[in-house]
């Protein structure tokens, strides 16, 4: 997912979170207060680059007020862990919707889509931790770390849970309350210039309190969840779903490389769960796509839904639109066709 370059203003001062321009101004006119370590493109103070380099973002924001802006529907590059220590606050992963409480902790995975705020964020203190374990979809293998000095078998343990369960929202023990609040104070002593080595002792801290807050759940594990079908299975919903994944160009080595396999699985897979080619599917999503925009937004020309949709010519979209529905895309828009 792209993400525009963070803007910073003097000292520790976070001006911007993904593309939440009135975060930005909410900053600045004091209304929300919001620190973070970061690397890449996230919003925060930098880490140097050889400290703790999967940790993508650390920190936490503490908002007085509600706010008048949110998180919109965004996924990150690593396991995201997020503890809600005050105030109240509408979570939404995929296709569930949940207002957290004081003492929520959400789990997300890279796949997972999710928001902050419905739309916007309430008054309240979060905290967040984004660690990068080397996946992008569900069937990857997990690489840890090697600052985290968890066991082997605990470890193993971590990953599993992690793994096996997608459930997002978890009651946290009252230790995992403590830790983050401990992080949120490494996080200020490391803006003022204190050492590094207190926060990457907190996170292992925070690690070991999840697993064992998940082993106190006991929760129902589907190694379904972490097999190759899923993955082809979640890109083929983006396809239906997001335009912009929809209008890339592709073609199916890009496809099976987005889904970290080689082409003939990649097909395989696509075949026994659409019984499509991903050529035939892709061309179905995005002729779909373009019915609905043609009646749903009556100022998009013909030739700019073709180009929403990821159609180079407009003359080979009326053309594919003519053979689907049985009528020019115009006659279409005017409830014509089938």
């Amino acid at each position: 997912m792209s993400r525009p370059a963070p803007l910073y203003a003097d000292r520790d001062r976070i001006y911007q979170a993904d593309t939440c321009r009135s975060l930005v101004r909410g900053v600045e006119a004091g209304e929300v207060t919001l620190r973070a370590l970061t690397h890449g493109h996230y919003p925060g103070k930098s880490l140097p680059g050889r400290t703790l380099p999967e940790v993508k973002s650390v920190g936490y924001w503490d908002a007085r007020e509600p706010q008048s802006w949110g998180l919109d529907w965004h996924r990150n590059e690593g396991i995201e862990l997020t503890f809600l220590e005050s105030g109240s606050l509408a979570f939404g992963v995929d296709d569930q919707r949940f207002r957290l409480q004081p003492g929520d902790l959400t789990i997300t995975r890279p796949w997972q889509l999710h928001r902050v705020g419905d739309p916007n964020v309430g008054a309240g203190r979060l905290h967040w931790l984004h660690v990068d374990v080397g996946v992008r979809r569900p069937h990857q293998a997990w690489r840890w770390p090697p600052w985290l000095v968890l066991t082997r078998e605990d470890r193993e343990g971590l990953t599993r849970l992690l793994r096996h369960n997608e459930h997002p929202v978890w009651r946290a023990m009252p230790e995992l309350r403590q830790c983050f609040q401990q992080i949120a104070r490494a996080v200020d002593q490391v803006h003022a210039g204190g050492h590094l080595s207190r926060l990457a002792i907190k996170i292992n801290d925070l690690l070991l309190l999840v697993y064992e807050t998940l082993q106190a759940h006991d929760p129902a594990l589907d190694e379904a969840l972490t097999d190759a079908a899923r993955t082809v299975a979640l890109f083929l919903a983006d396809l239906r779903e997001d335009l912009d994944v929809l209008a890339e160009e592709w073609t199916v080595p890009a496809m099976a490389a987005r889904c970290g396999l080689g082409a003939t699985r990649f097909n395989d897979h696509c075949r026994s769960l659409t019984n499509l080619s991903p050529l035939q599917f892709l061309n179905r999503c995005r002729l779909e796509a373009a019915g609905r925009l043609l009646r749903e937004c009556p100022g998009l020309g013909v030739t700019q839904v073709a180009l929403r949709c990821g159609y180079a010519s407009s003359q080979y979209f009326a053309n594919a639109f003519r053979r689907r529905f049985e009528c020019s895309p115009t006659a279409y828009r005017l409830g014509q066709g089938r």
